[in-house]
């Protein structure tokens, strides 16, 4: 079967299309022929080589989401996975493949209705989203900042944030055009790239997918008790001294944390994204796909995610 690796680290010609022997289902998995892979910000940042700290090295397979049908199933599996619908979350990777083994714990079955290239669009953002909110502890009548919205994260953030009855929902984005479309999708403030705009002078919650450089500066538009959220670091890690700001606004009593959902146990994950896609076939939820591609377009994709011409999220399609 085709697959797509991490060749070399650097640019997105660094990938490559390979030949892997198909996986056959271990006990306790299911195998899935897959018709959706979606592409992350995660994708890039490790193809880069910024993770390989990390323990990621070349030769490595990106990719944490895909969906698909289940062809057949290991041994201790109900057989009646067999022929279902289903989202799954492949881990730190492995998702760039025609055909993947998955344990059954981290498969979802997917409503009717709901095509597969939405499902990977919601599927681990929306996730990760509602579990970024929480872990900041976000309540109804307060303010969220959303730090790179236009990304796959921050669109479910967005949405999330207006749902839960957030006062303010303020975003950062590049262009007038993705702000009057994360508007549609519940901003009420529209800002650049470094925070400004018109908007709120401060906020009870950031929620931030960039990092990177400038992350610090965010800290000074947090309120008294205010939390920064950081579940992605797409522009690179922040300075090693930004806790000196934070120390510095010491009376205010401000917060800094690092999300990640391999935090967050397995049946806990499911439940919140099963809940997510039936809230999606009744139009409660409005997952963003940029643009399908094929797979062997990868090097393609991720070009278009490190230029930022990406809002939503892109689909590669087997």
């Amino acid at each position: 079967m085709r697959a797509v690796e991490i060749r070399k680290f650097g640019a997105p010609e660094g990938l490559a299309v390979i030949d892997l022997p198909a996986p056959v289902p271990a006990e306790g998995e299911v195998l899935i022929d897959v018709e959706a892979i979606g592409v992350g910000g995660v994708d890039t940042v490790v193809r880069s080589g910024a993770l390989a700290g990390f323990g990621f090295q070349e030769g490595f397979i990106p990719g944490n989401e895909v969906a698909g049908t289940v062809t057949s199933v290991g041994e201790g599996v109900d057989p009646s996975w067999t022929g279902r619908r289903v989202w799954a979350f492949t881990g730190e990777g492995g998702g760039y493949v025609e055909r993947t083994a998955i344990p059954v714990e981290k498969v979802v079955p997917l409503p009717e209705n709901l095509p597969a290239d939405a499902a990977v669009a919601l599927g681990t953002s929306g996730m990760v989203a509602h579990f970024a909110l929480a872990h900041a502890h976000f309540a109804p009548g307060e303010s969220v900042l959303v730090r790179g919205a236009a990304g796959s994260i921050g669109i479910m953030t967005v949405q999330l944030a207006a749902a839960g009855g957030a006062s303010a929902v303020a975003v950062t984005t590049s262009s007038a055009e993705r702000g009057e479309r994360l508007r549609e999708l519940g901003a009420t403030h529209v800002l650049d790239r470094s925070g400004d705009g018109d908007g709120p002078a401060a906020y009870d919650v950031v929620i931030d997918i960039v990092a990177g450089a400038d992350m610090p500066s965010f800290l000074d538009r947090l309120e008294p008790n205010g939390r920064l959220v950081t579940v992605g670091v797409i522009a690179g890690m922040p300075p090693a001294d930004f806790g000196a700001k934070l120390l510095a606004a010491f009376r205010k009593s401000l917060s800094v944390a690092a999300f990640s959902a391999d935090s967050i146990p397995e049946p806990a994950r499911r439940a919140v994204s099963a809940a997510q896609f039936e809230t999606a076939v009744h139009g409660g939820l409005r997952p963003v796909v940029h643009e399908l591609l094929p797979l062997e377009k990868a090097v393609l994709a991720h070009r278009k995610m490190d230029d930022g011409e990406v809002f939503g999220r892109i689909v590669l399609t087997p």
